[in-house]
C-alpha cells in the first residue's frame, strides 16, 4: 500500500551546528533505558518481583558504560554535533549508532512479541507461562534480531546513512506503537483478574493497540513517523 500522508521536506527542517548539552544530556535517559532492559528474563523479574539486586548490579553497569560512552559522543544524539545533515547522502553508517539502534530494535521487538505469545497461550489455555517464555524464548529471539542487525537489515542499522529519511519513520512508528500499547498492557494486567476472559481481554486490547498506533504511524500521524523528502540538509537523531 503506497504512503498517501504528509511529507516533510528537509529544506524546511532547522539545522543544528551543534547539539546543546542539554540535548546531548537528555539522550542518555533513553539509551541507558535500551540496555537496561536487554537482559529479558533479569527484566522480566523486575517486573514480575520488583527491583532486586541483579538490577541494580546492571543497571550499574548501564550507567558506567553508556556514561561513558555519551561523554565521548558514541551514542546517537549524544554527539557534538548532529552526524546525519544530508538525509539522501550515501554516508557510512557508524559502528556505535549500528550497535546501539540493534538493541534499540531488540527492545521494540522482542518483548511485544514475547508478551503476544504470553496472551495467546493464557487466553487459549487460561494458564500463564511468561517466566518460562522468557527463561527459553528471549535470548532465541534476541540473538536473531541482533544478528538481523549485525548483517545490516534493520532500519537504520545498514552500512549507509542514505535512507534516513525513511527508516527513522520506521524505527520511530516502531516505538510509538509499542510502548503505547505495552502501556496499556500494563494497567490492565494490574487491574483485571488473572482469568482466562481477562487474558483474552488484554489480548484484544493489546493487539488493537498495536493495529491501531502502527496504523497512525503509517500515516504519518504520530511525531516522526512522515518521510523526509530529499533535497537540502536535514539534521536526524
Amino acid at each position: 500500500m503506497q504512503y498517501s500522508g504528509k511529507l516533510e521536506y528537509a529544506q524546511q527542517r532547522k539545522i543544528r551546528e551543534r547539539n546543546t548539552a542539554l540535548y546531548r544530556l537528555a539522550h542518555w535517559p533513553i539509551w541507558i533505558w535500551v540496555f537496561f532492559l536487554a537482559p529479558g528474563p533479569l527484566t522480566f523479574s523486575l517486573f514480575a518481583h520488583g527491583f532486586g539486586r541483579g538490577n541494580l548490579t546492571w543497571l550499574i553497569a548501564v550507567l558506567v558504560g553508556t556514561g561513558i560512552a555519551a561523554v565521548r559522543g558514541r551514542l546517537p544524539g549524544s554527539e557534538p554535533r548532529p552526524y546525519i545533515l544530508r538525509f539522501d547522502e550515501d554516508k557510512p553508517n557508524p559502528l556505535y549508532r549500528r550497535v546501539c539502534y540493534t538493541f534499540a530494535w531488540n527492545t521494540v521487538l522482542s518483548f511485544v512479541l514475547l508478551n503476544l505469545i504470553g496472551l495467546l497461550i493464557a487466553a487459549a489455555t487460561g494458564t500463564w507461562y511468561m517466566k518460562q517464555i522468557y527463561t527459553y524464548v528471549y535470548f532465541p529471539l534476541c540473538g536473531t534480531i541482533l544478528f538481523l542487525g549485525l548483517i545490516g537489515v534493520l532500519p537504520r542499522v545498514r552500512p549507509s546513512t542514505k535512507g534516513e529519511g525513511t527508516e527513522r519513520r520506521y524505527f520511530y512508528g516502531s516505538v510509538w506503537a509499542v510502548t503505547i500499547s505495552q502501556a496499556l498492557l500494563l494497567a490492565f494486567w494490574k487491574t483485571l483478574p488473572p482469568t482466562r476472559t481477562a487474558s483474552l481481554t488484554k489480548l484484544i486490547i493489546f493487539a488493537a493497540s498495536l493495529l491501531l498506533m502502527g496504523l497512525a504511524a503509517y500515516r504519518g500521524a504520530l511525531p516522526r513517523t512522515r518521510p523526509i523528502v530529499p533535497g537540502e540538509l536535514m539534521v536526524a537523531d
